[in-house]
């Protein structure tokens, strides 16, 4: 089919409910911002605002008719159905969860615009075969239990439930009881196995960057998602009198640090600026004024789309520390390693295609951060497409998409939905 909307389901998506959706959701962990229009969203994993939104989202879907589930580890699904019900649905949505000062689109705009889209069909009064499904995934953002991603995960058969049982958050309470009282709360019956099923999935999402913005694009047409490698780094030299130790006989941890540091730099320069490379944690003991520090733990964030990019600088890391550590020691470990994830190339042509047929600017890009969409796309064909965010600002309340970014992504969506799974 044309990748151009039928003009009565352009008419039908519907700008202001969209906003106002938008709206109702945010008031469920609702913290102040930098102005009243950029108020934040506190929403972690299985809180009481969580299961709030949760409820809310199986209101108005109720509402509509459409048929609401969830599976064990409660991402929680809306079915509009097909003409053809044993097919496997064309799967839309991303996560309702936040982090601490987070704000009102990261996540829970690909669940509105997946539910707009169910809503827009359904005024409209088209038909699809296949049925169209959109999906709020559980603990996206990893903000309260870790890791992240744990709902698609274990959809995609990489974990199972009982893996994350004992995970506590800072509290001490077990994601196992969390989750339970979460089920429990959530008015949806438990019938969606475990992995999944999927017959081809799309992700609508803010960019959490500023390419966008200052390009002047409306939409991303996102072919991938970059590999991550993160490490911890653990320098030990040894305490000393600050006063009386000689500087030239120290063993002095973070003076160590700051060489290991500075040869990472280097090492990772890139003048086309594409690798992500971060150290976003780093602690001193024992953290006295007049004491030479025996010990620096730090954190790497590194992330690339190209594979063996990737590979040859996280190869590098290890070699790089302990070339430049002396006269302390350093141990390296690797806490997470993702491969960089391509995209289906025909779901990737088909949000370009329906982004040209709506007059939309748009860019070409992978996505920098990770997405529910990566585990998802293990199973079958997936994409992604982002809308901007004003100046890139995102994980804070000053977070901020305008109604028609809103609006044009989910056009753009629905579009591409609809051509996967075809119109009677």
């Amino acid at each position: 089919m044309s990748a151009a909307l039928p003009a009565t389901l352009l008419a039908s998506i519907n700008q202001d409910r969209l906003w106002q959706r938008h709206a109702d959701m945010a008031a469920h962990g609702a913290i102040p911002g930098p102005r009243p229009d950029r108020a934040g969203v506190n929403r972690a994993c299985f809180t009481a605002e969580d299961i709030a939104a949760r409820q809310m989202l199986v209101g108005w879907a109720t509402a509509r008719g459409f048929e609401v589930s969830q599976d064990a580890i409660a991402n929680l699904y809306i079915r509009r159905r097909g003409t053809e019900s044993s097919r496997a649905p064309i799967v839309t949505g991303s996560h309702m969860d936040t982090q601490p000062r987070g704000g009102r689109f990261d996540g829970i705009y690909g669940v509105l615009a997946g539910f707009e889209v169910l809503e827009a069909l359904e005024d409209a009064g088209i038909a699809t075969v296949a049925p169209v499904e959109v999906v709020a995934w559980t603990n996206e953002e990893g903000g309260r239990f870790a890791p992240g991603t744990m709902g698609s995960m274990v959809f995609a058969g990489q974990k199972s439930v009982e893996a994350f049982a004992e995970v506590r958050d800072t509290s001490g309470v077990r994601f196992a009881d969390a989750l339970a009282a979460t089920l429990a709360a959530t008015p949806a019956p438990i019938t969606r196995p475990l992995p999944g099923v999927v017959g081809g999935y799309v992700e609508a999402h803010i960019e959490q960057g500023p390419r966008l913005e200052a390009a002047g694009a409306r939409i991303g047409v996102v072919t991938g998602i970059q590999g991550m490698r993160w490490f911890e780094v653990d320098i030990t030299g040894e305490t000393a009198h600050a006063g009386t130790c000689p500087v030239g006989q120290r063993r002095d941890a973070l003076r160590s640090a700051h060489a290991v540091v500075s040869a990472l730099y280097d090492v990772t320069r890139d003048p086309e600026d594409t690798l992500r490379f971060t150290i976003g944690r780093f602690l001193v003991d024992p953290g006295s004024p007049n004491t030479v520090p025996n010990r620096v733990h730090f954190t790497i964030d590194m992330r690339h789309p190209d594979k063996a990019t990737l590979d040859r600088l996280a190869d590098a890391i290890p070699a790089t520390i302990t070339a430049a550590v002396a006269p302390c020691t350093a141990t390296v470990r690797v806490t997470n390693a993702s491969a960089p994830m391509v995209f289906d190339q025909q779901v990737v042509d088909r949000v370009e295609a329906a982004t040209k047929a709506l007059g939309l600017p748009y860019l070409v890009m992978p996505s920098g951060a990770g997405h529910d969409a990566g585990y998802v796309a293990r199973l079958a064909p997936a994409g992604m497409i982002f809308i901007p965010c004003e100046r890139g600002v995102s994980h804070n309340e000053a977070e901020f998409a305008t109604p028609q970014d809103l609006t044009n992504g989910t056009r753009v969506l629905a579009a591409t939905l609809l051509a996967m799974a075809g119109v009677v």
